[in-house]
């Protein structure tokens, strides 16, 4: 069962997200799904798994810095990389690489990013997760042109998160993204930096992503490929090894894939504490032993090694197709050695207070559906294909409303991304959301037939944001909207 219909009918029978037994039952559904079938072989220059060390991005220094402010300055290149060990991959990169470098920054202390397109085509470069104006948005209305330049401003006026970067030009975020125009943005605030947790070298940002190399060890694009993207990435390293102490560790983990869902486990089903999600620390961690993260969300889990042995080693495995087992089931290997010194970190019962939730004075229903395989390629929102010069949605501004976003399609899964805010996700139909959703959101999974409800409060900026699958090869097929704060 590891055809992309197959899997994704499992996934609507199960009820996936909120159905009793949770992601564990989903888990003990898929684990063998994979493997029963592997009609794509590996590229030949494609490494053994846990052959190749993991790499940490950059962090990115500013290039001046004020009282209120900090500047920096990036450019769009062509790059050929070593990612296949032994070659170079021709990619697009955010100062040549890949991820871009990460930019760290403080609520409450301004960001200016000065923008450089070397490219040969037009870029829009969106800060996900941001509350920003709707000119520093990035969302594809006005781009860079090729050896342009653009000034996006964040004002930072939002509590922690791990936010990241990446290009939004309408028509051509797929293809843009797919060739590694994305870097990490992470925010912290006093609430955070109070906590203690895991910090320095033991906070470490994992960057899951999936490509499809040729022969050559080139990208191939291919929209809606995702049968064949069946190399998987950490931080731009195929399967890689990571040496850790045994000690606590935060992992942030970005799902930067065009398309690809990861319902993760490590393989002796050890726990993750799940601290934080999209918008940043839930209340208070959640115990589990998978986690799923859908392209564009983001999971923060600290993993105590202290309870491996030093020398030994554990994986991080990928429970979820398309693909065979031997190429998309691993993810990752954690080797542990002994720990240099004390380790002083904790997970604390409590880690922050949400915002209790308003009452909604709107309500709303939001459909996504595209072609089924096999008869067609569009998408659609309510619809409707995207169209850049048409407002689907009007809001007042300061309001808050009760979105019910269901996935109309019967084998396809979807997910659901509103740019300027960050939600609650109330429950999924007549089920509760999955603990790991309770905190703020600004992504969220909704897999075949599914309706999630959700709720916003929109009252920062006005004017025209958009709202789309973040499966980005379907919001490039047609599947976005926009709408309008007044």
């Amino acid at each position: 069962m590891s055809t992309r219909r197959q899997l994704l009918r499992l996934g609507a029978a199960s009820g996936i997200l909120g159905a009793t037994g949770g992601l564990a039952s989903l888990a003990g559904r898929l684990t063998d799904a994979p493997a029963a079938a592997a009609t794509v072989a590996p590229p030949a220059v494609v490494p053994p798994p846990f052959t190749v060390p993991l790499t940490v991005p950059q962090t990115l220094r500013p290039v001046r810095r004020t009282a209120t402010t900090d500047y920096y300055s990036v450019t769009m290149h062509r790059r050929r990389l070593e990612i296949l060990p032994g070659t170079r991959t021709e990619v697009y990169t955010y100062n040549g690489d890949l991820p871009g470098p990460t930019i760290r920054a403080r609520s409450g202390r301004r960001v200016v990013v000065q923008q450089r397109n070397r490219l040969d085509m037009p870029t829009a470069v969106h800060l996900h997760g941001g509350a920003t104006t709707p000119g520093d948005d990035g969302s594809g209305g006005v781009t860079i042109a090729p050896g342009g330049e653009r000034v996006y401003a964040y004002p930072n006026h939002q509590p922690h998160a791990t936010l990241w970067m990446h290009d939004h030009t309408h028509h051509m975020e797929a293809e843009h993204l797919y060739r590694g125009l994305s870097s990490l943005y992470l925010l912290t605030d006093a609430t955070e930096e109070a906590l203690p947790l895991p910090r320095g070298s033991f906070d470490v940002p994992l960057v899951l992503r999936d490509a499809h190399f040729d022969a050559a060890a080139q990208l191939v694009w291919t929209m809606d490929d995702v049968e064949n993207r069946n190399t998987i990435l950490v931080n731009g390293r195929p399967t890689p090894r990571f040496r850790v102490q045994a000690r606590r560790y935060r992992l942030r983990l970005v799902n930067s894939s065009n398309m690809r869902i990861f319902l993760l486990r490590l393989a002796d089903s050890g726990i993750f504490h799940v601290i934080g999600s999209d918008g940043g620390l839930l209340e208070a961690p959640v115990d589990t032993s998978y986690l799923l993260l859908s392209p564009g969300e983001r999971l923060e889990v600290v993993v105590d090694f202290a309870r491996y042995a030093p020398g030994s080693s554990v994986v991080l495995e990928n429970l979820m197709g398309p693909g065979p087992t031997d190429q998309v089931g691993q993810v990752m290997r954690f080797d542990v050695v002994p720990a240099a010194g004390r380790d002083r970190s904790a997970v604390p019962a409590r880690l922050r207070t949400l915002p209790a939730l308003p009452t909604p004075t709107v309500r709303r229903q939001v459909e996504l559906r595209m072609d089924e395989p096999g008869t067609g390629h569009r998408a659609y929102i309510d619809g409707k294909v995207f169209d850049p010069a048409r407002i689907d949605t009007t809001i007042a501004w300061g309001t808050t409303e009760e979105w019910t976003v269901t996935n109309a399609n019967t084998t396809i899964p979807h997910n659901f991304h509103m740019h300027l805010v960050q939600f609650r996700v109330l429950d999924r139909g007549p089920n509760p959301a999955d603990p790991t959703e309770s905190g703020l959101k600004d992504t969220v999974t909704i897999f075949p037939g599914q309706s999630v409800r959700l709720q916003a409060t929109f009252n920062t900026w006005r004017g025209v944001y958009p709202y789309h699958c973040h499966m980005v090869d379907h919001s490039g097929m047609g599947m976005m909207a926009q709408f309008r704060i007044v």
